[in-house]
Order: structure tokens, then C-alpha cells, then sequence
């Protein structure tokens, strides 16, 4: 198993997660993370740190968000290391809480 980030990042790519992981699974793209299924190794401790609640156990995504299981894998060979907690987008508390943005992510 490994974790998970689902589609609530996009646009928003807080990185309080970042700064909790011991092995450095989190990938950077334009507008959201995704985490290295690879490198994860399933301590959860970045979960409680999302303030978007994007990040998810693989068996625990929620059925219409699924396809990040594939996203994350795909998009983590693509995308490079982040290690630093970084500021968010600047327009990420606006996009917080807005559903449906699969649209926005930027590959």
C-alpha cells in the first residue's frame, strides 16, 4: 500500500506534507504533488498535515478519485523531488475548496 494525492491539491500545492516525510516520496508539478508509490513507505505522517485533506491510503481513496492511484504512479517518474516545504500557489486558499478540478492540472 502507499498513500495517495487526490485531486484537492490541484491548484492549491501546500507542502506541509513535505516537511514530515522521512523518505522524501513527494514529486513537484506545476500546480500539485503527487506521491512516488516507490518510494512511499506508509507512515502516514503526512496526512494530518494537508490542510486541503488531499492525501489518502490507496485503499482508502474515495471511488471517484481513484484514478490519482494511476496519476501518482504515472506523474512521479515525470515530475521532480520536492524536499523543502515551499509557499502555495498564490491562489491556492481560493481553489481550496473547489470540487471538480481535474481540468486545471497541469501535466
Amino acid at each position: 500500500m502507499t498513500y495517495v494525492v487526490t485531486e484537492a491539491c490541484i491548484r492549491c500545492k501546500y507542502t506541509d506534507c513535505v516537511d514530515v516525510c522521512p523518505v522524501d516520496c513527494f514529486r513537484e508539478g506545476p500546480n500539485m504533488l503527487v506521491i512516488d508509490p516507490d518510494e512511499c513507505i506508509d507512515c502516514s505522517l503526512c496526512v494530518p498535515e494537508c490542510p486541503v485533506e488531499a492525501i489518502y491510503a490507496e485503499d482508502d481513496v474515495p471511488a471517484d478519485q481513484r484514478d490519482f492511484i494511476a496519476l501518482n504512479a504515472e506523474l512521479a517518474k515525470k515530475w521532480p523531488p520536492i524536499v523543502e516545504r515551499k509557499d502555495p500557489l498564490p491562489d491556492a486558499d481560493e481553489w481550496a475548496k473547489v470540487k471538480n478540478k481535474r481540468d486545471q492540472l497541469i501535466r
